[in-house]
């Protein structure tokens, strides 16, 4: 269980003396009021600028200039005056990394004065991803076992936009691994902090890794100076990327893992995903029930067969 970042948000007014404009959005500096979720960086500061541009005619382009090394999703409110805008507000939209233009603003009548407000959220991840079939391997080493501790829909924290995650009781230092290839696109694992309590989430050590589906796998809970790869780095499916803890928002030693999405600027999605065992079978996993890794892990995707309920 781990908590996802509330949203930053910046409201912005400016009116037609304005000519240049760049403004940086800085993690958790403010927030918005959407509902509390789980399952994500709480702490780090996302790379994204907003920058505009003034041209003639008196139009005001918007840029985005995303240096994450993956897709950030955004979500842009605006209140004008005497202005139009080629896309219709709210507006969500999900940018690459690098420098993209998203929209612009120009008056409706170039004599008399305009103004705008906006807020704008964001998070880290593609509302535009189409999640594929790939059956994913257990994250731990092949031909061991472990128990999941919450599963689906758990009672405990797996509700909302963490519904589809999965932990597993897991002892500290644990070795993880890579239950879908990617590249890796944030880690964090400078703290040694953890407890049943909201107050330790800040403290989560994770690994973030996108997947070629442009969803995002995360591994959270990561025991302190025990994350094995780095922002970049492309890794297989079965490769060793870390060792389990217990950090964060955490009631004991246990790894969770969720498979995501988002939504717009403030909601995240997670996926469900199906998994292969030790007896070769794909399934759906059940809380409660132990799992053994297969002695020998592939990144390659299979067809789906009907959800078990218990495989050792």
């Amino acid at each position: 269980m781990t908590k996802l970042l509330k949203t930053p948000n910046t409201i912005l007014k400016f009116n037609r003396t304005l000519f240049t404009l760049t403004l940086i959005l800085a993690g958790a500096l403010c927030f918005t009021p959407s509902p509390k979720t789980f399952g994500a960086v709480s702490t780090d500061k996302t790379a994204v600028k907003v920058n505009t541009q003034r041209e003639a005619g008196g139009i005001t382009r918007f840029v985005v200039e995303n240096s994450e090394l993956s897709e950030v999703t955004m979500t842009f409110d605006f209140s004008t005056v005497n202005l139009k805008s080629e896309v219709t507000f709210p507006y969500t939209a999900t940018f690459k990394p690098g420098e993209t233009a998203a929209f612009t603003l120009s008056p409706l009548n170039t004599n008399a004065e305009w103004d705008y407000a906006y807020t704008n959220y964001y998070k880290l991840g593609s509302s535009v991803a189409v999640p594929d079939d790939y059956v994913y391997s257990l994250p731990y080493e092949p031909g061991t076992t472990h128990r999941i501790t919450q599963g689906y829909n758990g009672k405990y924290s797996h509700q909302g936009s963490n519904k589809y995650a999965i932990d597993w009781q897991m002892p500290q230092g644990t070795p993880v691994c890579a239950a879908r290839g990617g590249l890796v696109v944030k880690v964090k694992d400078d703290s040694d902090l953890g407890g049943g309590n909201i107050k330790f989430d800040p403290f989560n050590n994770y690994v973030l890794i996108r997947h070629d589906d442009g969803t995002l796998g995360h591994y959270c809970h990561l025991k302190k100076g025990g994350v094995t790869v780095h922002p970049g780095q492309i890794v297989k499916t079965g490769d060793v990327i870390a060792h389990s803890g217990s950090t964060g928002f955490s009631s004991g030693p246990h790894l969770h893992f969720c498979v995501f999405m988002v939504k717009d600027g403030k909601t995240r999605i997670s996926i469900p995903v199906k998994y292969r065992v030790g007896n070769g079978d794909t399934i759906t996993l059940v809380e409660g029930q132990k799992y053994r890794a297969p002695e020998v892990q592939t990144a390659k995707a299979t067809a789906l067969h009907s959800p078990a309920t218990a495989v050792q």
